[in-house]
């Protein structure tokens, strides 16, 4: 598929409009013809919606586009297949990971509870012959726990380092595709280091809970539930896969649209799955109710740093954050004050339109924030394109307003306040402090050189 509207040095269709149309592609088989049909080979033939994203002509090469592809319901049925058979040696553990921003897209979409929407599809996964449903949160909570640490870190070297300020998110993988391939040097040395949530769980999943069950990394097939097609690209860098044990640290990534596609296929119901509760990544544990973080439509970057930075460097605390609205309700910024002086300035850009504007003013010298929470998808995560969309691949307005007040009912919890966070950095990670802290929750990003074809 070829965004013909890209160019090497822009993507004028993002420009132009950011609710684009979406594309009807074959799911790409994985079967390699020695396995019987079966009823997952049915399932696995059904269309997807792949949408239109950042990952186009400058953004994404052939071997790229062709493994993203890959990471399909095919692939998911082929270990199930594979589960089925007598031959243990070839058997996998598999986890699935859901994703916070996916949960309302089930319970507006079936009309539930967001705690019966998440019990209910645990159970519809584990009929299928999933072994662990797991919740990213506590995922979150690391990246939101070193975003805020590394940004308290670069404001303090601020006049020591001239890449310091501004510090970008670093969660959305199309905005960290975009920067690598198109902004390059520009913008990469001011992204986060932290990483993502999908990617943090991906490195839990495949480092704590395989330690804990004895199993080695690569006997997990580690499967995530997303908003957007975009995070199909993330599990595929590089620096997120361990080569001493032949695993990534996620090997699949599947739509929120694309289980509801599985659900379709068999004729089954949500409301006709029995409820099972999520699991924990701690022996004897299982998850309860659903909690999410400050933040409105995803993990709440901008505002956990803020009320972090404000405490941490200037001994204000704030309770309540008020945004202002600029050229946009997808433009907003956040300032704190302290003796009549503008101490931090943040703000929060979401959709294609407002990072380009961003990245303008940062070209000119005139960008004066301090933090961005930036996101590829105007109204943020919640808008994902790989979750409520209408048939022709249009937002899905009415049900996207149905999941905001699903959101935002559900309770927040801090990071600080989760006990096996800070079990684990004590316990798994060695310290706050440690390397391992570096090499298991932070990665890089810099300019990517596009020498293969692209797509």
């Amino acid at each position: 598929m070829k965004c013909e509207n890209c160019s090497k040095k822009e993507c004028s269709k993002k420009q132009k409009n950011d609710d684009t149309q979406s594309t009807s592609v074959d799911a790409l088989s994985s079967n390699d013809g020695s396995e019987e049909k079966n009823e997952f080979d049915t399932l696995a033939n059904a269309k997807i919606l792949l949408s239109d994203c950042l990952a186009c002509d400058s953004c994404m090469t052939l071997e790229e586009g062709a493994r993203v592809f890959q990471q399909n319901q095919k692939e998911f049925f082929r270990v199930l297949n594979l589960n089925k058979k007598c031959d243990t040696s070839k058997h996998k553990v598999l986890a699935v990971s859901l994703c916070p921003q996916s949960l309302p897209y089930f319970a507006a979409k079936f009309n539930l509870s967001v705690n019966e929407a998440a019990r209910r599809l645990c159970g519809f996964l584990k009929s299928l012959g999933v072994h662990y449903v797991f919740d990213t949160t506590i995922a979150a909570d690391f990246s939101i726990l070193e975003s805020q640490r590394e940004f308290v870190q670069r404001y303090q070297r601020r006049n020591q380092e001239e890449h310091a300020l501004p510090m970008f998110a670093s969660a959305c993988p199309g905005w960290i595709r975009y920067a690598e391939r198109v902004l390059t040097n520009l913008v990469t040395s001011h992204i986060c280091t932290a990483k993502s949530p999908q990617q943090i769980m991906g490195s839990l999943v495949k480092g704590y809970f395989a330690r804990q069950q004895n199993l080695s990394p690569e006997k997990i097939f580690h499967v995530v539930v997303a908003p957007c097609y975009d995070k199909k690209l993330e599990a595929l860098r590089e620096d997120f896969y361990t080569a001493l044990y032949n695993s990534a640290e996620v090997d699949c990534v599947l739509t929120s649209g694309e289980i509801v596609q599985i659900m379709e296929q068999k004729n089954v119901s949500m409301k006709d799955v029995t409820e099972v509760a999520v699991d924990s990544l701690f022996d004897g544990f299982k998850e309860g109710d659903v909690v999410r973080h400050d933040g409105k439509r995803s993990d709440g970057y901008l505002e956990h740093i803020f009320k972090h930075a404000a405490k941490e460097l200037f001994g204000v605390d704030v309770k309540e954050i008020t945004y202002k609205a600029l050229k946009n309700k997808d433009f907003q910024e956040v300032t704190l004050e302290k003796d009549g002086e503008t101490v931090l300035r943040f703000a929060a850009a979401y959709g294609f339109r407002n990072i380009q504007n961003m990245v303008l003013k940062l070209k000119k010298g005139k960008f004066f924030y301090h933090f961005v929470e930036v996101l590829a998808c105007p109204g943020g995560c919640l808008n994902g394109k790989g979750q409520a969309q209408t048939e022709d691949g249009k937002p899905d307005r009415a049900l996207l307003a149905q999941m905001e007040e699903v959101y935002t009912a559900i309770p927040v919890r801090l990071p600080e306040a989760n006990l096996h966070v800070q079990r684990m950095y004590q316990d798994w990670l060695e310290g706050m402090d440690s390397k391992k802290v570096q090499d298991t929750l932070h990665t890089s990003y810099s300019a990517v050189n596009q020498s293969t074809s692209s797509l």
